[in-house]
């Protein structure tokens, strides 16, 4: 069994300048995802995708291989990630003359993360025979009952219409918010889909602390959760 472990890491960051390596516990971000796959220890390969010099010369200082730069296509604001795995698994399987049976991919953006998750995520995949695992947490919002769309008139409507009225949060079915901490794919099926939600998907929950750092105060919360003792690393 082979197994590629990922990180996508562009330069490009709008919402926070240089996010990727910006420092976060006393340490660049990007560098909590590396040191992850690194103490988890089964991936036979540990590679980051990016079009960033400083980004590259960073994650070679914490471990992480950039046996490539990242295409200009792959590092727009609309490029895909499931594209840019893509690319990142023929690379080295070209290089390397050998397939991967396993993905594993860590978001910089999204650090507060245990050893134990990527574990745990990886066995549920197996014991489920899925596609592709993500991470989530329970959302705080919920379309059955406090998220409202707009319709042609612009009148507002639940998002989603519960078969039963419902009174409260808790009464609504549930729902997840990705996180994009972990995902773990079957090499096979992200070569040939064009859209990760089509196969066998399933699901690996996590704190509501693991949100994804895109805005300043995303950026604050994790600091704060960090130097308050409330989230330890376990590596």
């Amino acid at each position: 069994m082979r197994i590629l472990g990922t990180i996508c890491a562009r330069g490009g960051s709008k919402g926070i300048k240089n996010k990727n390596i910006r420092t976060l516990y006393k340490k660049p971000l990007i560098a909590h995802s590396i040191e992850a796959l690194k103490a988890w220890g089964k991936a036979n390969r540990i590679v980051c995708s990016t079009d960033s010099e400083q980004i590259k010369k960073i994650s070679n200082e914490y471990g992480a291989e950039t046996p490539f730069i990242r295409p200009a296509e792959l590092a727009t604001d609309s490029a895909s990630k499931l594209s840019v795995w893509q690319h990142m698994v023929k690379f080295c399987e070209k290089e390397e003359n050998n397939k991967y049976d396993f993905i594993v991919d860590l978001d910089p953006t999204s650090p507060l993360r245990l050893v134990k998750d990527i574990d745990n995520g990886f066995e549920k995949l197996k014991k489920f025979d899925a596609d592709i695992i993500f991470s989530v947490y329970k959302a705080d919002k919920n379309p059955y009952f406090n998220m409202i769309e707009l319709d042609e008139n612009n009148y507002a409507h639940l998002c989603k219409t519960p078969k039963e009225y419902v009174t409260s949060r808790q009464q609504s079915p549930k729902v997840y918010s990705l996180n994009a901490s972990i995902y773990i794919l079957k090499r096979d099926f992200l070569i040939q889909t064009s859209n990760i939600l089509s196969g066998k998907c399933i699901i690996y929950e996590m704190s509501d602390f693991s949100i994804d750092i895109d805005r300043e105060i995303d950026f604050e919360f994790i600091e704060f959760i960090l130097n308050k003792g409330l989230f330890k690393f376990d590596f």
